[in-house]
């Protein structure tokens, strides 16, 4: 039987009132009315609720005791996680000519606090990125003529290839799917122009481009300025079975346009990203990377018109633009390109922007006295909010004739030393991220601050939770200050993309639920068990699902290697059945971050031996058309929607999908029969006449849909799917035969259901990657 924890006291108001007056003829007989309004009745109820009150707490005790017991194991609620986001900054007031430097910690103004993560640079430039895209074969043939005339001005040996200046992220939008800047593109590289604003009155714009081209190269200073660059790339669905290690570096080189050999020849100087920068890890991930720029004397463009400089924009030059008032502001031009020699590097970004800076919600605090020591064991003093960073947290505690020294956070007090003099000269504390608390020594496991000395917060940063997922352009306004001191001029944010990751603390419910799995695989992955709790506990992923393929190598499609752990996850997505859903809805796909992070929390928990792979699943298209009858009463448009939605219900991949409410089993073949029995249970179905089966084939000219060979000995048809396999559903057509409709042999041939009464064409999604 099931272990059920009982109540010490299961009594109520209502039944301690009737015990009550049950037992007044034993101790009072004389009191034989006690009614409602009675004054004795009244005191009577009075007992009962504080009876019942008293009862209430008793029955806390278990509860208290699992919170103790969670303490006794050392697991802490998990703190929330901050919302971070790649933006770009500029001057409110266009006409600045000068270099800002921005100290960290900037506040953003929006719904939710944000900060700027490191020290910027704000120049008093814009810059928009453009590629040389090449023309179409129609183009092409279009613009023959012309194209031979160019090769004759410019005197060209080889072959033209027409090109159009065309804008990349235009007006600083962010693609979301993301564009290869080297693949669209006729010299593979991506070009950045800098413009300088519009001049003041009295000023003509060629002077002014002369001041701001000082301001990029340091002017007087001769200490050339930082350009700092924001990149996001775009981070597609990894392919199937693909190794989830660190990426590669994305091999490229920085240049910025400078002074060729004659007036209008042009050349260029290389860029080194600044040591300890690159937060993009080589353009592999979001962040900002910082260039030193040149002295202003190397900084050169050539002429965009073509009467003064006939090779604008032929050869390796940069892009001829063909807007007088953009060409008349440009200052700079910045080009991005595969290192020589690697021909096949690939660079997909969602965005490029200058004057860029990381910014995550959560706010700095510091400088704030948080107690005074009594010299006590154990003294625990609270931070002024929860949910704080334990990596930037600095914590002073003040020192007889020493003033304020820092101590050092540790992870468990316990465990600080195996020397027990160091362990009990340690000056250090543990920390409650969540609770947003500190726990000091007892002088054994760590030093007890002494009496009457103070405990002081030097720096911390504190914050997080889904409040901070905010959609683009939330983000406006920035105060800063400058690194030298003072305050900054007026900024403007441009925040191209919605802020991602904040996750909300962890609440007390979700942590006792813990406890079982903490005793069970104490941090250790070695039972499937234990694979799968720890999957679902990585911090910042909605796992949907997890499932342990032992012994099986992805790369080698091939089961009983010893040693090797598979695990295969997919990330949460809700199945929405109502009619305002959209089509394009696809089964749940892992991308990259999701497979990384995953891989990297459980990498660090398997056993030494253990060869560790995270997979999704590889999803199968598969197509179904279905004949029914409909029982006579019943809404035709409606069984047919409701024999849709149940067939995507069972197949799909999460809860509640399948036959048992986990999501279709992995492996599992897709057999007719079971789709006909599945039919059947609708409501308004009265028959099945037909349940037929497709699946996609290669063809010359694409992908089609072919029928599921048919079993002969029972005229079945089953979808074989493969151990880490997986049906995607991604056509239904379902015909009313009981009308005089047919089932297609082909779903090419799909009947026009608005010319057809009796058929209806239901796509569910369309396929995609």
């Amino acid at each position: 039987m099931p272990i059920v924890t009982p109540s010490l006291d299961d009594r109520r108001f209502d039944d301690l009132v009737e015990e009550l007056i049950a037992r007044i003829p034993a101790h009072t007989p004389e009191w034989t009315n006690p009614r409602l309004g009675d004054p004795g009745r009244t005191l009577v109820e009075l007992f009962a609720w504080l009876g019942d009150t008293l009862l209430y707490r008793a029955n806390l005790i278990p509860e208290r005791q699992r919170l103790v017991f969670l303490k006794l194991l050392g697991q802490q609620l998990r703190a929330a996680r901050p919302a971070r986001a790649v933006v770009g900054l500029s001057f409110a007031q266009e006409d600045i000519a000068f270099a800002t430097h921005l100290a960290p910690g900037a506040r953003v103004a929006g719904p939710v606090p944000f900060e700027t993560l490191a020290e910027s640079t704000v120049l008093p430039v814009t810059a928009e990125a453009y590629c040389k895209r090449l023309l179409d074969a129609a183009e092409s043939a279009r613009m023959a003529t012309v194209l031979q005339g160019l090769a004759n001005i410019h005197r060209l040996t080889g072959a033209p290839r027409g090109y159009e200046a065309s804008p990349v992220f235009d007006g600083g939008r962010a693609l979301s799917e993301g564009i290869d800047v080297f693949a669209a593109s006729a010299d593979r590289a991506l070009w950045l122009a800098l413009f300088a604003p519009k001049a003041p009155s009295g000023t003509t714009q060629a002077d002014f481009n002369v001041t701001v081209r000082k301001a990029l190269g340091g002017g007087d200073s001769r200490v050339p300025e930082l350009l700092s660059i924001g990149v996001v790339p775009a981070l597609s669905v990894p392919a199937a079975f693909e190794d989830a290690g660190p990426r590669a570096r994305v091999p490229v080189l920085w240049e910025i346009a400078t002074h060729g050999r004659g007036s209008q020849d042009v050349d260029y100087l290389t860029l080194d990203p600044l040591p300890g920068s690159d937060t993009t890890a080589g353009l592999t991930r979001s962040g900002v990377l910082r260039l030193q720029l040149p002295d202003e004397r190397q900084i050169a463009v050539p002429s965009n018109d073509v009467l003064a400089n006939p090779r604008a924009g032929v050869g390796d030059t940069p892009p001829r633009l063909d807007d007088a008032e953009k060409a008349a502001r440009l200052v700079a031009w910045l080009r991005v390109r595969p290192v020589p020699g690697e021909p096949d590097v690939k660079l997909r970004l969602s965005w490029i922007g200058i004057n860029a800076v990381e910014v995550d919600q959560r706010v700095t605090l510091g400088g704030r006295v948080l107690g005074v020591s009594n010299g006590g064991a154990d003294q625990e003093f609270r931070l002024p909010q929860g949910s704080v960073d334990g990596d930037a947290l600095q914590v002073q505690v003040e020192e007889p004739g020493q003033g304020y020294r820092v101590w050092q956070r540790v992870d468990d007090l316990a465990a600080i030393s195996s020397d027990p003099q160091a362990a009990r000269m340690a000056a250090a504390f543990e920390l409650d991220a969540e609770a947003g608390t500190l726990r000091f020594g007892d002088g054994v496991r760590g030093r007890a601050p002494e009496a009457q000395m103070r405990v002081r917060l030097a720096s911390g940063r504190f914050g997080g939770g889904r409040a901070g997922n905010l959609p683009a352009g939330t983000l406006a306004e920035l105060a800063a200050q400058r690194v030298e001191g003072g305050k900054a001029p007026p900024l403007k944010i441009h925040q191209p993309l919605a802020t991602e990751g904040g996750e909300d603390a962890e609440t007390i419910a979700e942590a006792e639920k813990r406890i079982p799995q903490l005793l069970r695989h104490r941090e250790r992955a070695v039972t499937t068990e234990d694979y799968r709790r720890l999957a679902f506990e990585t911090p910042g992923l909605q796992v949907g699902r997890v499932e342990l393929l032992p012994r099986f190598k992805p790369r080698d499609r091939r089961f009983e290697v010893p040693g090797v752990v598979t695990v295969m996850a997919l990330p949460s997505q809700a199945l929405s059945l109502s009619a305002a859903t959209p089509a394009g809805a696809a089964n749940p796909r892992p991308d990259r971050p999701f497979i990384e992070a995953l891989h990297a929390h459980l990498s660090e928990r398997v056993p030494l031996t253990t060869e560790l792979y995270v997979i999704g699943c590889e999803y199968v298209a598969l197509g179904l058309a279905i004949g029914i009858s409909i029982v006579d009463g019943h809404g035709r448009d409606k069984v047919l929607h409701d024999v849709r939605e149940a067939l995507r219900r069972l197949l799909w991949p999460l809860p509640p999908g399948g036959g048992e409410g986990r999501g279709w089993p992995l492996g599992r073949a897709v057999r007719d029969r079971e789709l006909e029995v599945e039919i059947s249970r609708v409501a308004g179905v009265r028959e099945v006449s037909g349940v037929r089966l497709f699946e996609r084939a290669p063809l010359p000219g694409g992908d089609d849909w072919r029928l599921v060979t048919v079993i002969p000995r029972d005229a079945s048809q089953n979808l074989t799917l493969a151990a880490w396999q997986l049906p995607e559903l991604l056509s239904v057509v379902v015909i009313d035969t009981g009308s005089g409709g047919v089932l297609p042999d082909n779903l090419r041939a799909l009947p026009n259901p608005f010319a057809d009464a009796q058929a209806v064409a239901v796509p569910v999604v369309p396929e995609v990657c």
